[in-house]
């Protein structure tokens, strides 16, 4: 029978061991942490967005400069084979207001027990606590709990993640022995990243808080999510939609009445004050809630008395010294193994009969439900491509 190491245990190497043992190879799939699926168990505390429910060229559209490329693989498995997939599981799925699939259960735990059961009862092995460490020849080396373990196998799919969250096993240390092979790979870099900020004490009564019905705006990306104040600055979906224009550079603003004109705001701040204080006038005239009277404070003191000047400020409230969080503590990373170091069935050029999937590849895309789908997809077309070396038929 024909052999695959499946190096990587999350999304995208489930999704490769999947298609290749349903094509009849004998599969082995090797984790570096105790089990199995930890970042995917994660990602499950918040519900498991699977995908998003909408129109196929508005889905792809998201991976915006890496479309073209993830295309193909995603009209082979995009949002609706995904929601199949889990279905067929056995875990029942619910599409929400925002178009945004979670499973019934809404946690992750049910889903990956469900996956690596019917992988076992397939034949798949699992190895766990084995940490690749690079290429021997033609074997995979690996430390493990029993001391160094040289394998060969016929065919091998690399899916060991980008390069944040590395206490759950995407560490990125795999680009070292990949670019020791002479792979072409893009720098690593912070992609749905929260913002740093050195807060003033008067801040601290409002850590935990969360901005709503406010838009961020960094350069060409904008986003009218939400987003929470925290002890190290702000975080959660709407900053994360415009942090790739941070990383660029960009000036982060905030608006806190975007469904206000300029001229609106003005007109509001033009009436009579009486004795009120000017923050008890700004509260009372625009509704501002005790946080983002706050950020008014923190950002922009002493705030200008004229409305028409006040007004631009509420409109275009800057964050002074935005910065990106750490990168092992964004959600996700750009960069990896080069697309021009794959072909279209995501084998690597120069090492024929190695595939690589998931987050180690040089993509991109916003939190939503994009990140698991494209995993999704480029593990499959990785396992089925793998399947297709070894001379095997992908099975439907």
């Amino acid at each position: 029978m024909k052999t695959a190491i499946v190096i990587g245990g999350g999304p995208a190497g489930l999704m490769a061991a999947d298609e290749l043992s349903r094509a009849g190879a004998e599969v082995i799939v090797i984790e570096g942490k105790p089990s199995l699926g930890r970042k995917f168990l994660m990602a499950g505390k918040s519900g498991l967005n699977l995908t998003m429910d909408e129109v196929l060229s508005a889905f792809t559209s998201r991976y915006e400069d890496a479309e073209p490329w993830l295309r193909p693989m995603l009209d082979d498995f995009g949002p609706q084979q995904v929601m199949s997939f889990a279905n067929n599981l056995g875990q029942e799925v619910f599409t929400g207001s925002s178009g945004r699939v979670f499973p019934k259960a809404m946690k992750a735990s049910p889903f990956l027990r469900a996956w690596i059961e019917r992988l076992v009862q397939r034949g798949v092995t699992v190895r766990t606590k084995w940490l690749w460490s690079g290429w021997d020849g033609d074997a995979l080396v690996f430390g493990t709990p029993e001391g160094h373990q040289a394998l060969k196998t016929d065919v091998a799919v690399f899916a060991l993640g980008g390069s944040s969250w590395s206490h759950l096993g995407s560490d990125g240390a795999w680009a070292k022995a990949f670019t020791a092979q002479g792979i072409d790979l893009k720098q690593f870099a912070p992609s749905n990243a929260g913002i740093a900020a050195e807060w003033s004490a008067h801040m601290q009564p409002h850590f935990g808080t969360a901005l709503k019905a406010v838009a961020f705006r960094s350069g060409p990306c904008t986003s009218r999510g939400e987003a929470v104040i925290s002890q190290q600055g702000l975080e959660g979906g709407g900053i994360y939609s415009v942090s790739n224009g941070v990383r660029e550079g960009h000036a982060l603003y905030v608006d806190l009445k975007p469904d206000w004109t300029l001229n609106r705001v003005a007109v509001a701040l033009s009436k009579p004050r009486g004795k009120s204080s000017f923050s008890n006038h700004l509260r009372r005239a625009l509704k501002l809630q005790k946080h983002e009277l706050a950020l008014l404070n923190e950002w922009a003191y002493p705030l200008p008395q004229a409305p028409s000047e006040c007004a631009n400020v509420i409109k275009n409230l800057k964050l002074h010294n935005a910065r990106l969080r750490p990168m092992d503590d964004a959600i996700s990373t750009s960069g990896g193994v080069s697309r021009a170091a794959l072909d279209k069935h995501l084998m690597l050029l120069k090492k024929a009969g190695t595939f690589c999937a998931g987050e180690m590849l040089d993509w991109e895309a916003p939190t939503g439900g994009y990140l698991l789908t494209a995993c999704f997809a480029t593990g499959r077309t990785a396992g089925r491509g793998a399947a297709r070396y070894l001379g095997l038929t992908p099975a439907p």
